[in-house]
């Protein structure tokens, strides 16, 4: 329903902050709320949910840490209150990589997440993540593929595209991308 807010933060809590905008104070759940700032402007990607018996809104710093807590919560039994300890991590490619490298031990180390959920989030999330998530330019998805028709693995792709000029063409990106490859 809401984009963004853009306000104060006039209050922190252990799982919310309030952010303040034209005089509404809104409860945000947010993954970590000690690193924002009493008093301090704040633009918060917001995602609301909807139930019966809730309305709440659930905020986060960018546009890629919202791309991801969705992506959460379509996992089969895990919903906005298991996702959001998730991204607490603040490592958006360390989820991605556990994700990729279907490492079960670092996703149970999150609050309720068991062998059974990040066993369906490995299943459900695998392999869709590193194209959508990490790649903020239209070029870095269009190398991104390039890379993986020439057969190279996601993770691997994903571990040299921060490498790779963005100011020169497809053509010496993917030139580019295969040499740190194949190092």
């Amino acid at each position: 329903m809401y984009g963004y807010i853009k306000g104060i933060i006039v209050d922190i809590e252990s799982n919310y902050v309030v952010i303040d905008n034209n005089g509404i104070g809104y409860i945000v759940y947010v993954a970590n709320p000690y690193s924002y700032q009493l008093n301090e402007e704040y633009v918060i990607y917001t995602y609301t949910h909807i139930r019966e018996d809730e309305y709440s809104l659930y905020g986060f710093k960018s546009k890629d840490e919202k791309e991801l807590f969705l992506r959460l919560i379509s996992v089969k039994g895990l919903g906005p209150k298991m996702a959001l300890p998730i991204l607490a991590t603040g490592s958006l490619s360390g989820i991605i990589d556990a994700i990729e490298r279907e490492n079960i031990l670092y996703l149970k180390k999150f609050p309720k997440i068991g062998d059974k959920v990040a066993r369906q989030i490995i299943l459900d999330l695998k392999g869709k993540l590193v194209s959508g998530t990490t790649s903020s330019t239209p070029e870095n998805s269009e190398l991104v593929e390039a890379l993986s028709a020439l057969g190279y693995k996601n993770v691997d792709i994903k571990k040299v595209i921060p490498y790779v000029s963005k100011s020169v063409g497809i053509e010496e990106q993917i030139k580019e991308a295969l040499k740190l490859l194949l190092k």
